[in-house]
């Protein structure tokens, strides 16, 4: 069974959504700790809930990002993971942080990457006019939300929706998408080769895998 540990600092609802594939078996492996950088996190209490081990680490107790970090990577290798799962983690990781778990640290982001890294994507996306969004899970880099994509989904934008609608819209996907990347990394199908994510020994196109 191998081991995940998830990184979170809101609701954690793609960490139950995890966490729930888990437990239904549809993930060869278990969720070993939860760790957020805000105690206040909801998705500690669906850790805790679920018997899983919920740390919260405090950045104003540490110097810099590197301190902060080295500190992270500590507690996390103690739980000595196979794949490191970032879910709604909102602080920037630090190049050392990045670069010791290359190849087995996952992202979820709210866009069809590469449009609309960063922040307020569902804003910038009905700003824009855009008839489609979606969400992205992609292996994790130095370049924020710029590591090889290894799937997406899309969702309508329609004139009437509210932002609200359209996170609702995201969110749905999302729950749905992040489980399956995870499953795949556990069970050996995906992987990060010559900075590209490769499934079943096939080379993903800059956009991942087709997802309907």
């Amino acid at each position: 069974m191998k081991r995940l540990v998830v990184l979170i600092s809101g609701q954690g609802s793609n960490l139950q959504a995890i966490l729930n594939a888990c437990e239904q078996g549809q993930i060869h492996g278990s969720v070993a700790a939860v760790f957020s950088n805000k105690s206040e996190a909801f998705g500690l209490t669906r850790a805790r809930e679920a018997g899983v081990p919920a740390h919260a680490l405090a950045a104003s107790q540490f110097a810099d990002r590197e301190a902060f970090d080295n500190q992270l990577m500590l507690e996390i290798d103690a739980y000595a993971p196979d794949l490191v799962v970032l879910a709604g983690y909102m602080r920037i990781l630090s190049p050392a942080f990045v670069q010791h778990y290359a190849g087995r640290m996952l992202n979820i982001h709210p866009s069809l990457l590469p449009k609309y890294p960063g922040l307020h994507t569902h804003r910038q996306a009905m700003e824009n006019g855009d008839e489609e969004h979606g969400t992205s899970v992609h292996f994790v880099t130095e370049q924020l939300d710029g590591g090889p994509v290894i799937l997406q989904a899309k969702v309508p934008v329609f004139a009437e929706d509210s932002e609200e609608d359209v996170t609702a819209r995201v969110q749905h996907q999302e729950h749905a998408i992040y489980p399956l990347v995870v499953s795949w990394f556990v069970d050996g199908r995906v992987e990060m080769r010559d900075n590209a994510a490769w499934l079943d020994g096939e080379k993903l196109p800059e956009e991942g895998h087709a997802f309907d």
